[in-house]
């Protein structure tokens, strides 16, 4: 069973290739409403404050960026390179732009900077993914089977 949840996704049936796929977008952005949840009820904490309640706390954000990383792992040793990117980096962005775009705008007089912060911390995500992903391909036993066949006919 365990070689069935670690052999590539290329020669597994196309079923269950795609059904992989669409679970682990479903875990990536369940991941992230679970660690950074939504508070609708944002508000400022004073009446003349810029700064508002939030629910998300330092430890959500890690556990967070700990599933993520662990689905980067997983997807990028069991696929190709870009759909840990699609799959564990772009979820959590959508639903990040959705969460900054639905705020209310701050006071007169304050800049808006939540396309700034969603940029930041999409291009973080992303970056982290890849990395994790490039990682976790080199252990692929068909990577090193196929660079072993190389080697020796060298």
């Amino acid at each position: 069973m365990t070689e069935k949840l670690l052999r590539p996704l290329r020669t597994r049936p196309w079923p269950e290739r795609w059904l992989t796929r669409v679970l682990g977008a479903a875990l990536s952005a369940a991941a992230y409403l679970l660690c950074l949840p939504w508070d609708l009820r944002n508000r400022p904490e004073t009446a003349d404050s810029s700064l508002e309640t939030t629910p998300v706390t330092g430890l959500g954000a890690v556990f967070l960026a700990l599933i993520l990383l662990l689905l980067a792992a997983y997807f990028g040793h069991r696929d190709a390179l870009a759909w840990p990117l699609l799959l564990v980096a772009v979820p959590p962005a959508a639903l990040l732009y959705v969460s900054l775009r639905t705020h209310p705008g701050p006071p007169d007089g304050f800049a808006n900077a939540w396309p700034l912060a969603w940029a930041f911390f999409t291009l973080l995500g992303a970056a982290g993914v890849l990395v994790v992903a490039a990682v976790a391909r080199q252990f692929r036993a068909d990577l090193v089977d196929d660079e072993l066949s190389l080697a020796h006919h060298m």
